[in-house]
């Protein structure tokens, strides 16, 4: 993160998907398992997490992150890079339909869950850091492309008290990259693009999106599946708490 200005920033934007929350693995390996797949919940969280970078792919093509054939497609390739599933010998068309049919279904069947149900797992050490951050007077806010739950989502895990405002896309009129949810957002809190970083889990949407409205773009990644994008980096919200407060201290 060495080209991010960390002590001099008053704000910080974050995505609210693989950034505070995650998907629920109870629910996602449940549904798996209905279709004939087993796998654990770290198999889960890195096979999603290693899909990333093509769903990226995608949406820089102008896709909308909130079509469900856009998360059938982020599925079908989580899926696929499943032990599990990768010992089961896919390449073949048979194989290959089979794996269209599941991830479809498991798919539809998780959005049918709700945003609120499926994204419902704080992530490791998101309260302690927005806590922090929000202590030593970080302004912070949600920008999330999402259904219009957002907000409500935030209250019920019990992280909405630490932000002091939420944007959701739905709500907002506009979808990530659009600039005009990070200008919103802007105005709204009352700060610089300069002196505001935005956190979030997808390069085309969250880093680009950011930098439209001259914010800095931060991404989200835990295991170096970025490596190939110049943008700054960090493994969780939790790590980039800690280098801004740490950024911080260093310069009083």
């Amino acid at each position: 993160m060495h080209s991010l200005p960390l002590a001099d920033l008053d704000a910080l934007f974050l995505d609210a998907g693989n950034t505070l929350v995650g998907m629920d693995p109870a629910l996602v390996c449940d549904r798996l398992a209905a279709h004939g797949i087993a796998a654990e919940p770290a198999e889960v969280e890195r096979a999603e997490a290693g899909a990333r970078p093509a769903l990226s792919r995608l949406l820089a093509r102008g896709r909308s992150s909130e079509d469900r054939d856009t998360f059938v497609f982020h599925i079908r390739n989580a899926i696929a890079a499943l032990p599990a599933v990768g010992a089961g010998g896919v390449g073949d068309a048979a194989r290959e339909a089979e794996l269209d049919r599941i991830a479809h279904a498991v798919a539809h069947e998780l959005k049918d869950a709700g945003t609120r149900r499926l994204w419902s797992r704080v992530l490791p050490g998101v309260p302690q850091a927005l806590a922090s951050l929000h202590a030593a007077g970080v302004k912070l806010a949600v920008v999330s492309n999402s259904d219009g739950t957002i907000e409500a989502g935030m209250a019920a895990v019990g992280l909405r008290d630490h932000l002091d405002a939420v944007f959701d896309s739905r709500v907002v009129g506009f979808e990530k990259p659009d600039a005009r949810i990070f200008i919103a957002a802007l105005e709204k809190i009352g700060t610089r693009p300069e002196r505001t970083a935005h956190l979030g889990d997808l390069h085309a949407v969250d880093v680009l999106g950011a930098r439209g409205a001259g914010v800095h773009g931060v991404l989200v990644d835990p295991f170096d599946d970025w490596r190939d994008d110049p943008c700054p980096r960090t493994r969780s919200t939790a790590e980039l708490a800690r280098a801004l407060l740490d950024a911080r201290a260093a310069r009083r």
